[in-house]
């Protein structure tokens, strides 16, 4: 069993600090375009009755709450991912809704010919943010908002280099567990003094721009959608 844990934490670990877990929206990079124009912040109330933040809300309350997590932040990661286009295949590969890699749906031993079915990648989204949840380690005393943004910096930029700027937190006698200064150490990754560290087993990371604005637009949909949505 330990074997099986540490070998599960070496995939996290080298899967997402090389790849990350979503490719980030952009018309550039995608096979189609999204489906529609998302110049009113994505926050249109549908006329649907049980429609409130996209016409996936039953869709994405059901699997997110089956899997013990907020269906709104969910959705505000697929709103990033996709603009809520289920047919999205990125150059990189990453499919659907929520930009699922093929090589995460093997994990979760889910057929590459599935990923793009709405209510499976929505699915492997969930399983994705509860592992790597429980690989993180967080004591549960942690706030909701840093344990969220810990969990979301690693789906997008590595669950390595989050990591690493916890160690360096903890060396300098920080919270590990803070996000504002866990962001500070991602951005300080980037110089020899830090990423030279020997608490540091991931290198060098250049990505934190990305990362730290992955994680503030995110969580500021998720605020946004929680005044739309009741849970």
């Amino acid at each position: 069993m330990l074997r099986k844990t540490v070998l599960t934490f070496a995939f996290l670990t080298a899967l997402t600090t090389f790849y990350g877990f979503n490719a980030t929206f952009d018309g550039s990079t995608l096979n189609r375009g999204p489906a529609a124009d998302p110049s009113d912040g994505g926050l249109e109330l549908f006329r649907e009755r049980e429609c409130v933040i996209s016409p996936y809300d039953p869709l994405i309350r059901n699997v997110s709450e089956q899997a013990g997590n907020d269906w709104r932040l969910l959705s505000a990661i697929a709103y990033h991912e996709s603009r809520f286009t289920p047919d999205i295949v990125s150059r990189r590969g990453a499919r659907g809704l929520m930009q699922i890699m093929p090589v995460v749906a093997r994990q979760f031993n889910v057929p590459a010919d599935e990923v793009l079915d709405p209510e499976t990648n929505v699915w492997l989204a969930n399983q994705l943010l509860n592992r790597i949840d429980k690989t993180l380690r967080l004591p549960a005393g942690v706030p909701f908002r840093d344990r969220m943004s810990l969990i979301l910096a690693s789906y997008n930029g590595g669950i390595g280099h989050v990591t690493d700027a916890r160690r360096l937190a903890r060396q300098h006698g920080e919270n590990p567990d803070s996000w504002d200064v866990v962001s500070r150490y991602l951005r300080l990754k980037a110089e020899p003094e830090y990423y030279q560290s020997e608490v540091v087993r991931y290198g060098r990371f250049t990505g934190s721009r990305q990362t730290l604005a992955y994680v503030r637009d995110v969580m500021g949909r998720y605020d946004k959608y929680c005044r739309l949505a009741e849970r």
